[in-house]
């Protein structure tokens, strides 16, 4: 008796490796090496030069852009649907605690951590509400629908509602509401360069409007329940293709139209090339109609399309997109490091690290390098962060310290 309890306890106190499911880990990790090359462009690009500005972008430089679209919106359906799958082994008061508890911590996260890794500013003369703030902010609110007993197709209708309704919020005639501090927080954000005072020396970049983005959540969440164990593989390849192909039809006609679904219709342009980076050129701040039926409709296509395909190239992303956190937050302190090595090796002195005219330090006008250095220096930071990534993606399929679920 005595034997079988000690092999008993010891094989529960063996490690039990979790499942992930691997479609939305790989998918995931494309988009979050994808995100790091526009938040380099944004600190390390000489003179700055706005990518979506028609008179002075070029072909490459727009791509630059364009194709980090597609990775918060990507970001936030998959944490949806990832809340759904979290949702099943917990009662639910026990997942509506968590989401909450969680939302919590990632604003926590954002408005300490993040903020000074952006700004590296110890003053927070600058609060940043950016993707994480949308996350957590949305998880609280899906952890009160939760709470309140909502079913699947209730949230499933609230979502949808949501995402397909927020540019109704455009009217001229509800800006009244819009340019209020409660309207900017959940509806039209401020965009990045937009800014709310607090004061004289302090303030908050409202850079994600928050309820578009639940919109966003809410539908991840929803199709989270595709991928139950129960449900039948070929029939939720084809609910994702088909909804995808839905979504990026209704931007090529909306868009195409100039119908509904974004703030900034595209035009004829002096040449083929401009006209084409005008039609897509939709709007992130505040994220349009448009905008998530481009990039959440290619993301539900992608889901469809990688379920089954397994190679070198998707094992590499499935590390990143084990532990997509710990990636984001490890991203932005790296990129910074190599931000003030190469303020120094360029000769700047400790007397420029600050502007008067700029809440971000380490950033005079003169600072930077070309769109080719800024590539390289993309591919540096990935490279670099595959090692912790491994590490700690076998640390956290391995262990189930409480705190795990939060980073």
């Amino acid at each position: 008796m005595t034997t079988i309890t000690a092999k008993t306890a010891a094989a529960t106190a063996t490690p039990v490796v979790k499942h992930r499911i691997e479609s939305i880990d790989i998918l995931r990790g494309l988009v979050m090496v994808i995100m790091a090359i526009d938040h380099i462009r944004d600190f390390f690009h000489y003179g700055h030069p706005e990518p979506t500005d028609l008179a002075i972008t070029t072909p490459i430089l727009f791509f630059t852009r364009w194709m980090t679209h597609f990775c918060a919106p990507t970001f936030v359906f998959l944490s949806g649907a990832s809340a759904y799958l979290a949702g099943t082994r917990r009662s639910k008061n026990q997942f509506s605690a968590f989401l909450i508890k969680r939302g919590l911590w990632l604003l926590a996260v954002e408005l300490i951590l993040i903020t000074f890794a952006i700004t590296l500013n110890p003053l927070y003369n600058v609060l940043i509400f950016q993707v994480i703030w949308a996350i957590g902010a949305s998880m609280i609110l899906l952890g009160l629908l939760i709470w309140a007993r909502a079913s699947l197709p209730v949230i499933g209708v609230i979502g949808a509602i949501i995402f397909f309704g927020h540019n109704l919020l455009d009217l001229e005639k509800i800006s009244v509401i819009n340019n209020t501090f409660l309207g900017k927080l959940l509806l039209s954000g401020a965009g990045f360069g937009g800014y709310w005072p607090l004061g004289t020396k302090h303030g908050l970049l409202l850079a994600y409007a928050l309820l578009p983005w639940t919109g966003v959540m809410l539908i991840g969440y929803v199709f989270g329940s595709l991928y139950k164990s129960s449900f039948d593989a070929v029939k939720r390849r084809k609910i994702l293709l088909y909804s995808g192909l839905f979504l990026l039809t209704m931007f090529l006609l909306l868009r195409f139209f100039n119908v509904y679904g974004d703030p900034n219709p595209w035009s004829v342009q002096k040449t083929t090339t401009l006209s084409i980076i005008s039609f897509f050129n939709v709007t992130k701040y505040p994220c349009s109609l448009l905008y998530l039926g481009m990039t959440v409709g290619a993301a539900m296509v992608l889901l469809a399309l990688i379920e089954n395909i397994k190679n070198k190239s998707t094992s590499i992303l499935i590390v990143y997109g084990n532990v997509p956190f710990f990636y984001y937050l490890c991203h932005w302190y790296l990129i910074k490091i190599f931000l003030v090595i190469g303020f120094f090796a360029e000769g700047f002195k400790t007397s420029q690290i600050v502007d008067p005219k700029d809440p971000l330090l380490f950033q005079p006008p003169a600072f930077g390098v070309n769109l080719f250095g800024i590539y390289l220096i993309w591919i540096l930071v990935i490279v670099i962060l595959y090692f912790p990534c491994r590490w700690y993606s076998k640390y956290k399929k391995t262990h189930h310290q409480w705190w795990l679920s939060y980073v």
